[in-house]
């Protein structure tokens, strides 16, 4: 299995306890949530059950008896709620040879129907029944991550701490996502691999789709563009799959897609026209949890003035290239390879990637040990002129790292006047950092830095393959 090492050996250490064990395994859609368990346990369940998509509850509770059948139930009685399916699922275990009873709920959300009480049962089923014992690892699973959140992690009813480890899948790093490809056998650059994360992200199942011995363009039309594509419809269903309401996050995912650097909870509601209330700060943390926002706060600025700023690669792909149907030419990656608009996008994206790896980035600098804070900061120069630096490290060591990322297809070349603005942008936030903080200029970039007389103004340099670096 590829870079589910650590979740993996946390599920074999719960299989390995001597007292019963609650896990709840979420994130998105596609993250490779029932995957993990299947390899993990393939062979060693002894109960597994998924949930329906768009069924009512007398569907949910027969599809329910089916997998106890299937399981080794031999009584015939009717199963008219949730609350008998858990006796039936008791009985079955009970009946078991002596060993580690592994319990398996797939898509758990689906199966709470409204007012079919099936959460309650499922709290009756651990509180009175598995909790008892010390043979019984129940998993449930689910890409609904609010509810899992709100009705199993944080609830504050029956199953109040009941979860005894919690295993929030992650999207793959860029050198996860180079062990997969080598695993496949597939020949792909780091460039090339860098391209592909840019438009997908670490979402395992979209790196299952791409074809081998395809070019990055041709599997972009395959994936995007083609009559056929294969993630045509997949941004309503990754929002649909992880909330029952999807209007709102959706609202604010758009607002937030209009400007780069992000918008503060009050510029959001403004502009995106939603009222600013308990629910809208619920969307917020819901989104945030599953990765596809991120909140910051700008360098020097109070807690109330948090930015929130869409990170998703494949929802802002999907904004660029394919709401409202922008494109309809099957070959437009191939036909557009070397246009102003993907190149554009490749820089931004670039910066994008850069911010999802701030631990590589670390790690390169040599201060994985340092305590830090990550930052934005926007100001303007001693002339007026307004300036926006999209990362900042600032270290327990009183050193700021001014970070700037480029993209380009050789190494990139400092000219006096690119000099010129970077050393008016780093002077530009030393006047408002203070003294007493040392600034370092670093430029992270695809392939490294030309040599020259404005190279040498440069503290540190990371390149892409230090992205790469577990």
């Amino acid at each position: 299995m590829i870079a589910r090492e650590r979740e993996q050996r946390e599920l074999n250490d719960a299989f390995r306890s001597e007292r019963s064990q609650f896990i709840a395994v979420y994130g998105r859609r596609r993250i490779g949530k029932t995957f993990l368990v299947k390899e993990t346990f393939e062979g060693r369940f002894s109960f597994r059950h998924t949930g329906l998509a768009n069924a009512d509850k007398k569907q949910q509770i027969a599809v329910f008896k089916k997998s106890l059948k299937k399981a080794g139930m031999r009584s015939s009685t009717p199963i008219a709620d949730w609350y008998t399916a858990f006796d039936r699922l008791e009985e079955l275990v009970d009946a078991m040879p002596v060993g580690r009873k592994v319990i398996f709920l797939d898509e758990v959300p689906w199966m709470d129907t409204g007012r079919c009480e099936f959460v309650s049962a499922l709290e009756h089923f651990w509180n009175g029944w598995a909790d008892y014992r010390k043979d019984v690892l129940l998993i449930i699973c689910g890409s609904a991550t609010s509810w899992m959140i709100d009705k199993v992690i944080r609830d504050k009813g029956g199953l109040h701490n009941r979860v005894t480890r919690n295993i929030f899948l992650e999207p793959f790093t860029l050198g996860e996502c180079e062990k997969y490809v080598k695993s496949r056998g597939w020949q792909m650059s780091r460039m090339e691999i860098a391209e592909t994360y840019m438009a997908i992200g670490g979402v395992p199942y979209y790196w299952t789709l791409l074809e081998r011995g395809y070019s990055v363009a041709q599997n972009f039309d395959l994936l995007f563009f083609n009559s056929r594509a294969r993630l045509k419809d997949e941004f309503s269903l990754l929002y649909r799959s992880l909330f029952r309401r999807t209007e709102g996050h959706v609202r604010i995912i758009q607002t937030l897609g209009r400007k780069k650097v992000g918008m503060t909870g009050e510029e959001l509601s403004l502009i995106g026209r939603i009222p600013r209330n308990g629910h809208f700060r619920k969307m917020l943390a819901e989104l945030e949890q599953c990765g596809f926002i991120r909140k910051y706060t700008g360098f020097g600025s109070k807690r109330s003035a948090a930015v929130y700023q869409l990170i998703d690669n494949f929802t802002l792909f999907y904004f660029k290239f394919l709401d409202g149907e922008k494109n309809l030419d099957e070959n437009f990656w191939k036909t557009h390879i070397s246009s102003p608009g993907v190149y554009n996008w490749r820089g931004l994206a670039f910066e994008r990637v850069c911010l999802q790896h701030i631990a590589q980035i670390k790690r390169k600098l040599g201060i994985e040990g340092v305590s830090t804070k990550v930052y934005a900061w926007s100001g303007a120069t001693t002339g007026g002129k307004g300036v926006q630096i999209d990362l900042l490290i600032d270290r327990a060591d009183n050193v700021v790292n001014v970070c700037e990322m480029k993209f380009t297809n050789g190494a990139y070349e400092i000219s006096a006047e690119e000099d010129m603005k970077l050393q008016t942008r780093v002077e530009a936030f030393a006047n408002t950092a203070g003294e007493g903080r040392t600034i370092h200029l670093t430029m992270v970039t695809s392939r490294g830095l030309v040599p020259n007389a404005y190279s040498r103004n440069v503290q540190s340099e990371i390149m892409l393959s230090d992205l790469f670096n577990s």
